[in-house]
């Protein structure tokens, strides 16, 4: 064997272990609750609400989060959107009616190929173009505290992908800052559950699991 193919042998064995040592990097973690701008609540939780574009750290958005292999590398992904719209409803500091909905289309990660597999073979959004959740049951929200800092409060309700609806129970981090209400959770999926099938392309493989994530901001109706 000569050196040139010694050379070749070797850097196609180290190729996957340096990209994953120095070029693969994963994603930020997607968007959560954050109390760093936050004010003393001004008026009640109760009322009609609607989701609102947010500000600061607290911006409405919502997406995935999938751990995949790249090319030899494990790396973590995040898609998001900030295409999100939806309706609450509050009566003696009880929720008890929510809807959120994401537009499937306009969640995008950082690699143009990647979301074009998510929107086409994955997740079909030309015929299936809204993610949504709805609130199933009551939640109380008298533990959410008035002074700017937040609480967590468990929330079960339905999450309907690729025309798939599967019960979901997670915990929800929920502010109440000045006249405005942020709420973020994650929600786990087992992508089979909604007859997704994860991209395996060989030099990618998408993890069967994963997590649909949302950060809401609501202003009054």
């Amino acid at each position: 064997m000569t050196s040139a193919e010694v050379l070749v042998q070797v850097a196609e064995l180290a190729g996957p272990w340096i990209y994953g040592t120095f070029i693969a990097e994963d994603d930020a973690p997607a968007a959560a609750v954050s109390t760093e701008d936050a004010q003393a609540a001004t008026g009640s939780v109760n009322g009609q609400w609607i989701v609102a574009t947010g500000q600061g750290s607290n911006k409405t958005a919502a997406g995935y989060t999938v751990s995949e292999i790249l090319n030899g590398a494990r790396v973590t992904v995040v898609g998001t959107t900030d295409r999100v719209s939806g309706t609450v409803s509050i009566a003696e500091q009880k929720m008890t009616s929510a809807e959120v909905l994401v537009q499937v289309a306009d969640i995008a990660t950082d690699n143009s190929r990647r979301d074009g597999q998510f929107r086409g073979n994955v997740m079909d959004a030309a015929a299936f173009p809204t993610a949504t959740f709805t609130l199933a049951a009551p939640v109380d929200l008298a533990s959410v505290p008035t002074d700017g800092t937040a609480a967590t409060v468990p929330v079960t309700g339905t999450l309907t992908l690729r025309d798939q609806t599967r019960p979901v129970s997670i915990d929800v981090k929920v502010l109440h800052s000045g006249d405005t209400l942020v709420a973020s959770g994650n929600v786990p999926v087992d992508w089979s559950d909604y007859g997704i099938t994860p991209p395996s392309l060989g030099f990618v493989t998408v993890d069967d699991h994963g997590t649909v994530d949302f950060l809401v901001s609501l202003t009054r109706a």
